[in-house]
């Protein structure tokens, strides 16, 4: 896994690689940097790059801690430049899904124009850079089967775990998990 920052807050999360090197090359494409040895960002000198490099090691703390469960939110910017305008909408609407709780693409979709647009709320999500800080996991299809999750199933489902919605999701309290709000 991994993190990579640039001058406007963190720009790609990566979780769940086989190696170093293939979280390093996911996080380059994903952030649209190239990298160095530890995965920060290249060519960067003075006062920014002091910025720069503290970002990244409390954002890689936060993720730490998040994946520890000793966080629950995330402080730091974001960079979603990279996205289109109807992404970052899909984003900006994700974000405000609580830990703990999960909605539908429909849901997001409803808040941006119609759950007509589901199918490309699910596709915006798939392209999320940040997974985590914006918590896509927590997007489920209407029937509150997991849907998709652009760093698979499994990791899904761990992360719902760790929130303590799965179980919910699993026993039937959809109307909980889901949520109306």
């Amino acid at each position: 896994m991994g993190v990579a920052v640039s001058d406007k807050g963190v720009s790609a999360i990566v979780l769940s690689k086989p190696s170093r090197g293939a979280a390093e090359r996911a996080l380059a494409i994903g952030a649209g940097v190239r990298l160095g040895a530890r995965g920060q960002g290249q060519g960067e000198t003075g006062h920014s790059s002091r910025v720069t490099r503290h970002l990244l090691l409390d954002a890689q703390r936060q993720v730490a801690a998040f994946l520890a469960g000793k966080r629950k939110t995330f402080d730091v910017p974001i960079d979603l430049s990279g996205g289109s305008s109807f992404q970052r909408r899909v984003w900006q609407t994700a974000l405000r899904i609580p830990y703990g709780r999960a909605r539908s693409y429909g849901w997001i979709a409803s808040k941006l124009g119609g759950r007509r647009y589901a199918r490309a709320v699910g596709h915006a999500l798939g392209a999320n850079p940040v997974p985590l800080i914006v918590p896509c996991h927590r997007v489920l299809a209407h029937d509150a089967s997991l849907g998709g999750f652009s760093c698979g199933l499994p990791v899904k489902r761990k992360l719902l775990k760790l929130e303590g919605t799965w179980s919910l999701i699993k026993h039937g309290a959809r109307r909980w998990a889901i949520g109306k709000k």
